[in-house]
């Protein structure tokens, strides 16, 4: 019997039913540390507060999206992985249409 490839199982393979819980579930954690990122930036002398803290939302939600590309990866679910790369695609889009007003 032969075995599938790497790209087969990512087409084959289907989603479980609680992945959306999980995702939201992996949220929970970069909010609290972007809520006390913005109470310290909010607190600090820096001029250009807005873009520390659009710089560092774009880093949360890049480092997440690519948390789940791995994890797609790892379970085999190419959905997952077209979604995060979509996702970065979009935080960096939107990053820099900010900083084109900034």
């Amino acid at each position: 019997m032969e075995e599938e490839s790497k790209l087969e199982k990512l087409v084959k393979t289907s989603r479980k039913t609680g992945e959306g819980e999980d995702w939201i579930f992996s949220l929970t954690p970069i909010v609290v540390a972007f809520v006390f990122y913005i109470m310290f930036i909010l607190s600090t002398e820096i001029e250009q507060k807005g873009l520390f803290i659009a710089y560092g939302a774009a880093a949360g939600i890049i480092g997440l999206e690519s948390y789940w590309i791995v994890r797609g990866w790892r379970n085999n679910h190419g959905s997952t992985i077209v979604m995060g790369v979509l996702g970065i695609a979009i935080t960096l889009g939107l990053l820099s249409l900010y900083m084109s007003f900034v």
